[in-house]
């Protein structure tokens, strides 16, 4: 049986379709929601969802939860978040984060597969049927690395993972969206843990993913701190007790956050009481208006605009354009937020489907297609970042770029630079910017066994293959002799926060002053390798020119050398004009020569 799930930062679920209908299992209480809580219990083992939330007030220092926000990422990604959560972390966490629970170190992908097995065995439970395969959704703008660690998840919780597919875009499925003629759809899909807009265009029952963006660090959990945080700082003022003292407290305080949040959204105001750990009973309370939260968060939720009007612009649209904006995930029922989409879209969201539950169901359908149940439908993804590869001088050679759509396969060819060389480094690279420094290092192999050919002979393809689930191969071919070498891009972990949200960013507002800095590296480039030609010619042709000529063309390879050093590319571009003009009667003359060695002994038009 094939199944649909959406793993979260706060809930998780699973469901299939029956008779075309989609169907969420539910779990021992009854609801589908299962909280992505895991509880270490001492003598029963692990345990999951709605069991360990309700022990998470008392058993806190043996419960994780919001794991997905820390897959595919390394401690220093997570160092504004650690203070905040009540986790302890195990040495080995530079890399990939691994969470201590007494003894032992679990990672978010161990962690993620326990909910994931609970989710498995709740659906057999409930169907009598083996769940052997998934789809499972992640936000789109996950990157590669957080792409593998949810795969890897899934294989850990016995399922074969057969296709990842971006939140959004099931979100559009589950609308049923492909039955409208034509239409541009926004998602916005605000978590737990992550945020996502993606902008989707169905025709005829094809969706065609146009652009997307988003904040993988942005979501309810961030408001629930936002507001822990200011309760605190109000408990001091009155009581003199400091709740984020301690961790038990501290996740006291996230939790009443939580319940804060949820009240006030569908409230104008309450009373708001606080009761002491160590007391065991009431000792503050605290009247609120929901327009005081509401400023409490109003900084994280302005956080989501940005995003949008970005999508918005790669897209090639206008707000008045947008025929459907869908609102996914339980912060979306924030008043504040959908007050934000109604006026970054010009029109008043839908939520008619419970906003937990959207993904889930859209997941569900995915799978149905993927096993030949649904038919006339068809879903086009598309990668949020660039990738290429590293070329002479520290310059980025992109072969696919942002928003292409996936499944998709692209190649560039390219030679060598140095003469003789045997072998060549292959750096793949992700991002925007236009110099190595400046995007993210995904993988590096090299290519050995080329033949020893003077620079710029040999052939060398490199070729990008990127499967559906957005995940990347990447070969390298010397075409001359069929030399290959491939890697599939297991990305180093370590991403942080910083080059996911503002990778993009960055690449718009430093657009001029990179490609001015690209371009002068490749006239230097271009000024080393005519000068090393020119050095390489007058070993043979310097006899053939007379004293003049010959002065020339010293004086035109100083001038260039000396621009070299300079930053003027203008100059540099000019003195690379004067020198192939210099040199142009010589490189006739030994052309010349040349043929005439060629055709010494051999008498033009006689048959041998």
């Amino acid at each position: 049986m094939i199944v649909g799930i959406d793993l979260g930062t706060t809930h998780s679920l699973i469901g299939t379709l029956e008779r075309g209908r989609p169907k969420l299992f539910k779990g021992e209480d009854g609801s589908p929601l299962v909280p992505s809580i895991v509880e270490f219990h001492e003598t029963e083992g692990v345990r999951v969802g709605s069991i360990a939330k309700q022990a998470q007030s008392k058993n806190i220092s043996r419960i994780l939860y919001s794991a997905k926000r820390f897959m595919g990422r390394g401690l220093s990604d997570v160092s504004q978040w650690i203070k905040l959560l009540p986790f302890d972390f195990s040495e080995s966490s530079e890399q990939m984060i691994r969470f201590k629970i007494g003894e032992k170190s679990y990672t978010p992908m161990e962690v993620g597969s326990f909910v994931l097995k609970k989710l498995k065995v709740m659906a057999e439970k409930e169907s009598g049927e083996t769940v052997d395969k998934a789809v499972i959704t992640v936000p789109a703008y996950f990157n590669d690395a957080q792409r593998q660690a949810t795969k890897f998840a899934g294989e850990l919780a016995g399922l074969e993972v057969v296709r990842i597919v971006n939140e959004p875009t099931a979100a559009c499925l589950a609308y049923g969206l492909d039955k409208k003629a034509f239409g541009n759809i926004a998602v916005f899909d605000l978590g737990g843990g992550t945020f996502d807009i993606s902008i989707l265009r169905v025709t005829d029952g094809v969706f065609e993913v146009l652009a997307t963006h988003g904040n993988t660090a942005l979501g309810g959990d961030d408001f629930d701190h936002a507001i822990a945080e200011q309760l605190a700082k109000k408990i001091l003022e009155q009581t003199g007790i400091d709740p984020r003292a301690d961790k038990h407290s501290q996740a006291l305080l996230i939790l009443e956050a939580e319940k804060l949040k949820r009240k006030l959204s569908d409230e104008e105001s309450i009373i708001w009481s606080w009761t002491e750990p160590q007391k065991g009973e009431s000792s503050f309370s605290l009247p609120l208006l929901r327009t005081e939260l509401e400023n409490w968060i109003r900084a994280i939720v302005e956080k989501a605009k940005e995003p949008c009007l970005q999508c918005l612009k790669d897209a090639g649209l206008k707000p008045s354009q947008i025929t459907d904006a869908i609102l996914v995930g339980g912060s979306t029922r924030v008043p504040l937020v959908r007050k934000l989409v109604q006026e970054l879209f010009h029109r008043e969201p839908i939520c008619t489907i419970n906003p937990d539950e959207v993904v889930a169901i859209g997941a569900a359908v995915q799978a149905n297609i993927l096993s030949g149940q649904i038919s006339g439908m068809l879903l086009l993804d598309v990668i949020p970042l660039s990738l290429g590869i590293e070329t002479m001088g520290g310059v980025v050679g992109k072969i696919i770029h942002r928003n292409s759509t996936i499944p998709i396969s692209a190649s560039e060819t390219f030679t060598t630079y140095v003469e003789g060389q045997t072998s060549v480094d292959i750096h793949v690279l992700q991002g925007e910017r236009e110099l190595v420094k400046d995007n993210r290092s995904l993988s590096k192999f090299q290519l050995k066994g080329l033949p020893p050919l003077p620079a710029g002979i040999p052939k060398i393809e490199v070729e990008f293959i990127i499967d559906a689930n957005g995940i990347l191969n990447v070969k390298a071919t010397e075409i001359r002799t069929s030399t290959t070498a491939s890697v599939c891009v297991n990305p180093s972990y370590g991403l942080t926060d910083l080059e996911v949200e503002k990778m993009l960013f960055d690449s718009f507002e430093n657009a001029e002053k990179d490609f001015e800095e690209r371009f002068l590296i490749e006239a230097r480039i271009e000024a080393d390798s005519l000068i090393r030609a020119t050095q390489k010619s007058l070993l043979k042709g310097k006899s053939l020119v007379n004293a003049e000529d010959l002065a020339q063309i010293k004086k035109a390879m100083e001038e260039l050398q000396t621009s070299v050093s300079g930053k003027d590319r203008k100059l540099i571009k000019t003195n690379i004009e004067a020198l192939g003009e210099r040199t142009k009667h010589m490189a006739e003359l030994l052309l010349n020569q040349a043929l005439q060695e060629a055709l010494q002994g051999k008498n033009i038009g006689n048959t041998p």
